[in-house]
Order: C-alpha cells, then sequence, then structure tokens
C-alpha cells in the first residue's frame, strides 16, 4: 500500500496495519455473500472471469443506492437485485486515486469511508 493510501485511511479512521495485497482468488469470490467492487472494470472482470458469482457482484455506488434494508436475508436482497443481467455505468466509479496528490487520496478515502458508512447498516 502506497504511503499516499495509508496516510488517507488513517485520515478517516481507518488503520492497515498488516494490510498486505494480494489477487483476488477463487477462494475469495466462492467464499463471499457479495463482493463490492471500487469500478465497473473491476465488476466488469468479476462478470468474465467468475461468472457464476456474477450475481453477488456490484459497486459499491450501486449497492448504496439499490440494496434494500429489509429484514430478508444478505443473499435474497442481493439476489432480488439481478446485479449479472445489470447493465454498468459510469457514475458508478469510484475515482481512482492513482498518481494525483495527497489530497486527491483523501478525496477518495472520504468518499469511500462515506460510502462504507452509508452500506454497512444493510450488510445484515
Amino acid at each position: 500500500m502506497s504511503r499516499r493510501t495509508r496516510d488517507a485511511m488513517a485520515s478517516v479512521g481507518f488503520g492497515a496495519d498488516g494490510h498486505r495485497s494480494h489477487q483476488l482468488s477463487d477462494r475469495d469470490i466462492e467464499s463471499a455473500d457479495l463482493v463490492v467492487a471500487m469500478a465497473g472494470e473491476h465488476v466488469a472482470y468479476i462478470r468474465r472471469i467468475h461468472p457464476e458469482v456474477a450475481w453477488k457482484t456490484a459497486t459499491i455506488k450501486r449497492l448504496c443506492r439499490d440494496l434494500s434494508d429489509s429484514d430478508q436475508s444478505l443473499v435474497d436482497r442481493v439476489k432480488a437485485l439481478d446485479l449479472a443481467e445489470t447493465p454498468i455505468e459510469a457514475w458508478e466509479d469510484v475515482e481512482d486515486p492513482a498518481g494525483g496528490e495527497d489530497d486527491t487520496y483523501l478525496s477518495c478515502a472520504t468518499e469511500i469511508a462515506g460510502l462504507c458508512a452509508e452500506l454497512s447498516p444493510r450488510l445484515k
């Protein structure tokens, strides 16, 4: 993780001690109830490489907009979204700060923190 990413995350209250990135694995995909992406290109990749889990893969912005908060199970609410057939739209992307200045990273981290706060109560 870059210094800018780590610092931006710390600025919005997220620690990353011990974080190590890794390529998305079959095990990651299969064990997840929901696969949350930051950009449409990530969703498209998963649809292409792992079509069997396209039904449970979406951008965080789409989930914030479309995932209901009801008494149904998370899996049932995700299935109801018909994500495998939902077109990916440009508005769904969280802008990648790569190559930007510190304030660009902070802006991205702030946006993601807000989206996480909005979505997390519905992930029950």
